[in-house]
């Protein structure tokens, strides 16, 4: 993250310093113009989310400065220190936004993980794992040390979908022993052939951590699963 932000704002820099004045447009008649006009664009939407946090007039006159081999207005010491304690407010601030996203997660998660293992067609393993069978078969089953071909698709209680084979247009190959704790489980459940939809607590899925930008901290998920073929070693 730091490397992506340093080389952001570097890129800003190269566009802030050579603007024109605010009532003058740059002329974009050469191939450079409008390779920089672009950059100018995707750099400022790489750093939007920054929002206030970058002082724009301390930026310019610090890279003009610098450009022109001129002495940092603020030690290497100090530079060091400002450095350390910017990304260290930006971890904590996002460690408190995800133990509160955390915390609703696990609520909401238990409390229709609760609801769900009263119906009649799910059952529940002594582990929390919750499966329903959407299509019987009388394959072979696989254990956790083999390797499967699924078609799947993944979404958060709320519908949300995030994962898809399916949307792939192929499906997916992998060993039982390499997914989160609630596959490896539910998997081994199903005969190939069949077809699951697995409820999966946050404990036997991506836990505190989450996954990628739609699986927060202590997400409840869903999958629907079809086991198409246990691969040969």
């Amino acid at each position: 993250m730091k490397k992506l932000i340093v080389l952001g704002i570097l890129a800003f820099g190269l566009s802030a310093c050579s603007q024109p004045p605010a009532d003058k447009q740059v002329a974009l008649d050469s191939e450079n113009a409008r390779f920089s006009y672009l950059l100018g664009q995707d750099v400022a939407a790489s750093l939007r989310q920054m929002g206030d946090e970058i002082d724009v007039d301390a930026f310019t006159e610090a890279f003009r400065a610098s450009l022109k081999g001129e002495e940092s207005r603020i030690s290497a010491e100090d530079a060091a220190k400002v450095k350390k304690a910017f990304f260290e407010k930006k971890q904590q601030e996002q460690q408190a936004k995800m133990a509160v996203s955390g915390e609703a997660n696990k609520r909401s998660g238990t409390a229709f993980l609760a609801a769900n293992k009263q119906k009649d067609n799910i059952t529940t393993t002594p582990s929390g794992l919750q499966y329903e069978m959407l299509r019987a078969a009388e394959g072979a089953k696989p254990v956790a040390t083999d390797t499967v071909k699924v078609h799947y698709k993944g979404t958060l209680i709320d519908g949300t979908e995030f994962d898809s084979s399916y949307a792939r247009g192929e499906p997916a190959t992998f060993p039982l022993s390499g997914v989160i704790p609630g596959w490896t489980e539910g998997v081994q459940l199903m005969s190939v052939g069949s077809k699951y939809r697995l409820f999966v607590p946050s404990e036997l899925g991506y836990g505190e951590r989450g996954a990628g930008a739609k699986i927060g901290p202590n997400a409840a998920l869903i999958f629907e699963v079809e086991l198409l073929e246990i691969v040969k070693k």
